[in-house]
């Protein structure tokens, strides 16, 4: 399934890494990003969750919501928030049903095995629920500043 522009965003209860459930339905009234990320603690995605940690007040006073999401369990979510202080909430999706719905649970490649994964994507959701931007195929450098821009644009 491929997710487009303007198309409503797909719904989802997921736990963070406190266990508590998390609606995306719930959060309408306000932007959402949703960004996918393979692994915690892994070199990239430590790097994506800590920039997005750094800007998380600028995403607050945008009123924008930011959200994790990897096939993680809570548990790993919670030692990897916990080891580098990252003010990000992170959503534990460990049968990959979201990341399948978003179209990012993709087939990899690495050292000549294939094998299903996460493909590194961003999603902002505009206040009624569709999606207003997507960035496939993420590069971590400069990512977290281009998505609080648009995300600050959407509510200017």
């Amino acid at each position: 399934m491929t997710i487009e522009e303007g198309q409503l965003a797909p719904d989802f209860t997921l736990p963070d890494a406190d266990g508590t459930g998390v609606r995306l339905s719930e959060l309408r009234g306000h932007p959402v990003v949703v960004y996918f990320y393979p692994k915690d603690d892994t070199a990239g995605c430590t790097q994506e969750a800590k920039d997005f940690t750094c800007l998380a007040q600028e995403f607050k006073r945008a009123k924008v919501a930011l959200l994790g999401i990897s096939p993680d369990s809570v548990a790993s979510h919670r030692k990897f928030r916990d080891k580098y202080d990252l003010g990000v909430r992170l959503l534990s999706d460990e049968g990959h049903e979201v990341a399948e719905a978003y179209g990012v649970w993709v087939q990899k490649s690495m050292y000549g095995r294939t094998y299903m994964g996460v493909e590194r994507a961003t999603f902002l959701i505009d206040k009624p629920g569709r999606i207003a931007r997507c960035w496939p195929k993420v590069k971590v450098a400069g990512h977290a500043e281009h998505v609080l821009e648009a995300a600050q644009a959407l509510q200017g």
